[in-house]
């Protein structure tokens, strides 16, 4: 508790001295504002009261009120630029302390993600509103929330893929000032879901006007025409009027192009200004020291030291806002007839393209890598009570199957385990201990007493000790095999599909992954819960026996108390757990608390008789 008191206490100060900053930012911002009109007000009165003294005089007020003027045009936009950096500096530390408390409600959910059909995450509450992604997720790029959600959608199945990520969160885990710069930048500047195929697009593309070989002469002959005129009017050889006839016309010809460029500039141009983001990104990643494996790989995809990725994108970024300046019509009409500027600018674009299209996707790669691997730092600093996990892996197996008779080993073991979005001070945690294959935990128990939350407490750790992240347990030690579950099987009104039809296809899906030779790890509540109660016997030992013959491991909840008779039948596979509804006097109480054996109590006629129902005996 002492850590997380000292983690918000950082936060806090974080953003206090963001906002004592941002005050005095505001106050810089006020008196240049004052001193720019003061200036403005100066230089144009100058220029009216002295407007009969001469050209000399006039320059001299202008160069002494608006060149100052200009000069603080741009101090003034840095100061708004470190205004939004403060304002969102401020937002994301209040974010923190929010989440540290359980409202992580400002963050993106990830609903898109959702999928019924998943093998777990709809049954874990991965995706959506008061979800696991919506508690990890601190994206600030498309790139990066799509692969944290893909991560977080198909888990790691290999030890040394876990480990290599999981030695990247530690590594970026403390690095508080790295991270939060990190996702400042992205989110000042937030792109839109689109954007990354489309510029993966652009990059694709073949180029318009370098492909033409007088299309890339032509804006270095007419430059080079404008500088013989311009020496031939000096030399007295050509009237400036002559040139000014012919200038008209290279004004005039560059409108073919216009057409052409404008499509291209509306098309691609917004979403070529978002790499400007992206290369201040990139340019934060280069300039930190990776100290492990997976982060250094990273590194290199950008370039690494010599800041390949940076460079290129900021030269990219600076290519397109010069391209901007044909907006300006007065601009345009000069730059246009003097050197063709408008096509040698776009065909420096589609150089550019030539050069770095193809590591583009590579650097947004990089780049959303970086971002997800943040939202898994982010939460193992913000729980540093919890565990990384030990993993093991088939070599491991092997090395102990002296202790299973002979047969293969499934490990998964965990004590004072808990669900991550349960709050500190009410969550209670339970053991696991699970050694051998095929294994399964059969949990009975009354309503309410706790048997659904144990079970998306087992998968949802599952899931992060598989992902790279620490788990909300004192210890963890894990084979991983392919999570699986069926714990909320639905109806589908638009495929003419019933609940149990729905839930027999899951229970399929698993046999024949099972047939497949797959490794999974099963978790299932309330087996063929769809059918009558001799029906769903017979059936649900049927399937735990198949679940035994093909070397399963897992987890049911069940209300039928007659599956803890399985034990029977395999006194060394099967283990009997329960959660007890306690009864005393007129009281019914939880403790939440997983115990061994076989449920005793039931309650549903009791809370029956206690909101007036009638119960027959």
């Amino acid at each position: 508790m002492e850590n997380i008191e000292h983690i918000s206490q950082t936060y806090r100060d974080i953003a206090d001295g963001a906002q004592q900053e941002l005050n005095k930012v505001q106050k810089q911002i006020y008196r240049i504002g004052t001193l720019r009109l003061a200036l403005f007000v100066a230089g144009v009165a100058g220029i009216i009261y002295f407007y009969t003294e001469g050209w000399a005089v006039l320059a001299g007020i202008a160069f002494v009120t608006l060149l100052p003027f200009i000069l603080l045009i741009k101090y003034h936009n840095r100061l708004f630029y470190r205004k939004d950096y403060l304002e969102k500096k401020i937002e994301i530390n209040r974010q923190e302390l929010a989440a540290l408390d359980y409202d992580f409600s400002c963050f993106d959910g990830g609903e898109e993600f959702t999928d019924p059909a998943h093998l777990y995450a709809y049954d874990l509450d991965v995706f959506g509103a008061r979800s696991l992604f919506q508690y990890i997720n601190r994206t600030c790029t498309e790139p990066g929330k799509r692969l944290l959600a893909s991560w977080l959608g198909k888990h790691l199945e290999k030890k040394e893929d876990i480990l290599e990520r999981q030695e990247a969160v530690r590594c970026l885990a403390p690095e508080l000032h790295f991270r939060q710069r990190f996702r400042i930048l992205g989110l000042l500047h937030k792109g839109k879901a689109a954007d990354e195929a489309e510029l993966k697009a652009w990059a694709a593309s073949p180029s318009v006007f370098r492909c033409n070989r007088l299309l890339r002469a032509l804006p270095a002959i007419i430059t080079g025409v404008n500088i013989l005129c311009l020496l031939s009017v000096a030399a007295g050889y050509l009237s400036a009027t002559a040139w000014g006839v012919l200038w008209t016309c290279f004004v005039t010809a560059g409108f073919a192009f216009t057409g052409k460029i404008s499509k291209i500039q509306t098309v691609y141009g917004k979403k070529l200004q978002i790499l400007g983001t992206y290369a201040g990104m990139l340019e934060l990643m280069e300039a930190q020291p990776m100290q492990c494996g997976l982060l250094e790989g990273i590194k290199k995809e950008i370039g690494g030291e010599h800041r390949k990725a940076s460079l290129s994108i900021s030269r990219l970024s600076k290519l397109m806002n010069e391209l901007d300046q044909r907006n300006n019509v007065f601009m345009y009409i000069i730059l246009n007839g003097l050197f063709f500027w408008e096509l040698r600018q776009i065909m420096r674009i589609e150089a550019w393209k030539e050069q770095y299209a193809g590591e583009l996707p590579r650097w947004l790669n990089a780049l959303g890598q970086m971002d997800a691997l943040n939202s898994l730092a982010t939460f193992a600093y913000n729980h540093p009570g919890y565990a990384y996990p030990v993993l093991l892996d088939k070599a491991d197996m092997l090395s102990g199957m002296e202790n299973t008779g002979g047969g293969s080993r499934f490990v998964l073991r965990a004590k004072a385990l808990g669900h991550p979005l349960m709050h500190r001070d009410r969550c209670v945690r339970n053991d696991i201990d699970m050694q051998k294959r095929p294994f399964f935990i059969i949990i009975t128990g009354a309503n309410m007493a706790g048997k659904s939350t144990y079970l998306r407490t087992i998968g949802v750790n599952y899931l992060l000790a598989c992902t790279g992240m620490p788990v909300c347990a004192d210890e963890m030690e894990i084979y991983p095999a392919r999570l699986i579950t069926s714990l909320r099987t639905s109806d589908s009104l638009s495929d003419n599909e019933s609940y149990f039809f729905a839930e027999l296809k899951r229970l399929k899906l698993i046999i024949d992954k099972l047939q497949a030779g797959e490794e999974l790890f099963i978790i299932l509540d309330e087996i063929l819960k769809g059918t009558n109660s001799m029906d769903k016997q017979k059936g649900s030992f049927s399937l735990i026996k198949q679940f035994m013959a093909l070397q399963a491991n897992g987890i049911i909840a069940t209300h039928d108390l007659l599956l803890g008779t399985l034990i029977d039948l395999f006194p060394e596979n099967i283990r009997n757990f329960r959660f007890e509804a306690d009864i005393t006097g007129d009281e019914l109480t939880f403790s939440y608390r997983l115990r061994p054996g076989v449920a005793q109590n039931m309650n549903a006629c009791f809370l029956m008789k206690k909101m007036g129902i009638a119960v027959t005996d």
